[in-house]
């Protein structure tokens, strides 16, 4: 698929989604390059690196695939607490490549460290040396297919040169466009808070179209921001945010090998020091990363390869979290549910097919069933005043929502995710082609 910036940009896409990123601008201690290592037959960039001069804070969590790509190999064993760089590369996902994909990471993060130390001393009037075990690694495309080291070594100058210090909307938009596959848009998202009474910012992008389920994260997703925190505290609030956030889409119920989430932070902001996750002050920032996560995830079920519908699915009202969250996905997960959203069918009967076999506690005596505001089955049996007709309209929205109650509990999930149509079939049976 070949992207134009200027596509997101025109009157349609003000009217969509690009609104939402208008104001995306500069955080300090983050800078942004991108170029085109010609991994893609057609011109694009594929190739992106932001680098934090003065080092950053950083929290990752990871695909809990038996599985993992090389690079998920490499960021678990970085000890450091400090970040200097992040390599997103696409077209290829450095999985299932052994030793030599784990190698061809040895041999850039040492040429990048190498061209970043000798930048340092260009730019810098007390230049440090960048250390290669400093640097993360992101890998996204097809899996099993030799890495194009030589290909993205011979960039690395030009990723170098190409380095903005200052960022606005339009680099933004250059680096969220540059790190996707199979999405038809960018995905990025923000939010402001404070810290005390200090401003802080919150930035995010993603990538993800396809091979979309927990656990982990199911996609890449970066979040930046210029709070002043430790990694300690960024663990702590990742972990807890990703729970109903990437860990709550699904596209098409496969894991991938390399899914990533990151936080990292540069420590620019004057806000107080804080080293208690349970500090009042960082309320607002919690609901910041939580939003921006959020915002993301959302992003990237809504443009599940061949997508018409973003659908939400609500489990409440049941005996445990883990049925909640079972029937949740249970529903957001078949393929009959989802070709019936596709068809604009309210085949209401799929979607309790799908909550008998998720192994939660049911008793169809208290089991209602929501598509939208209308009650199709109520306590146990079809509501009196369902009428399909009327439902049927509803389906030909854009966004749906259907809602289960169990009556059992109260406990509740929700998941995201899309519907199935002949489009995802055609993306991905000339995938490689």
């Amino acid at each position: 698929m070949v992207f134009s910036i200027n596509n997101f940009f025109d009157e349609n896409n003000k009217k969509s989604k690009i609104a939402d990123f208008q104001d995306l601008d500069h955080i300090d201690g983050i800078s942004i390059s991108t170029v085109s290592a010609g991994l893609y037959d057609h011109k694009r960039d594929d190739l992106v690196l932001f680098y934090f001069r003065d080092g950053a804070s950083h929290a990752s969590v990871f695909t809990q695939s038996k599985i993992v790509s090389e690079n998920i190999k490499w960021n678990k064993n970085i000890k450091s607490q400090k970040l200097s760089a992040l390599l997103i590369n696409t077209r290829n996902a450095n999985a299932l490549t052994g030793i030599d994909g784990f190698n061809s990471l040895k041999v850039l993060s040492n040429d990048l460290s190498s061209h970043l130390t000798e930048k340092q001393k260009i730019d810098e009037e007390n230049p440090k040396e960048i250390k290669s075990n400093e640097i993360l690694f992101a890998c996204t495309g097809t899996i099993g297919e030799r890495f194009p080291l030589n290909e993205i070594k011979n960039k690395i100058p030009d990723l170098i040169k190409n380095i903005k210090y200052t960022q606005n909307k339009l680099i933004w938009m250059k680096a969220a466009m540059g790190i996707i596959t199979t999405d038809s848009r960018p995905k990025l998202s923000m939010s402001e808070c404070k810290i005390g009474s200090e401003n802080i910012k919150v930035y995010g992008i993603a990538k993800g179209s396809g091979m979309i389920y927990p656990n982990m994260a199911t996609t890449l997703g970066f979040v930046f921001t210029d709070a002043r925190l430790p990694t300690s505290i960024l663990k702590k609030i990742l972990k807890e945010s990703i729970k109903t956030t990437f860990n709550a889409i699904s596209c098409d119920g496969d894991t991938s090998t390399n899914d990533m989430v990151s936080i990292i932070s540069t420590n620019k902001a004057n806000n107080p020091i804080i080293k208690d996750i349970k500090d009042s002050r960082l309320k607002h920032f919690k609901k910041s990363i939580y939003d921006v996560l959020l915002n993301l995830a959302k992003r990237v079920a809504s443009d599940g390869e061949g997508a018409s519908k973003f659908i939400t699915i609500t489990c409440k009202n049941a005996k445990s979290e883990d049925d909640a969250k079972n029937v949740s996905f249970s529903i957001a997960n078949s393929p009959l549910v989802k070709t019936a959203f596709a068809g604009e069918d309210p085949n209401w009967g799929r979607i309790a097919m799908s909550i008998g076999k998720s192994n939660a506690q049911i008793n169809v005596k208290k089991l209602s069933i929501f598509i939208g505001p209308y009650k199709i089955f109520f306590n146990g049996s079809i509501h009196k005043d369902y009428e399909e007709k009327i439902v049927s309209e509803y389906m030909k929205n854009e966004s749906l929502v259907v809602t289960v109650d169990i009556g059992l509990g109260n406990k509740e999930f929700t998941a995201y995710t899309m519907d199935l149509t002949k489009k995802y079939i055609e993306i991905n049976s000339d995938y490689r082609s």
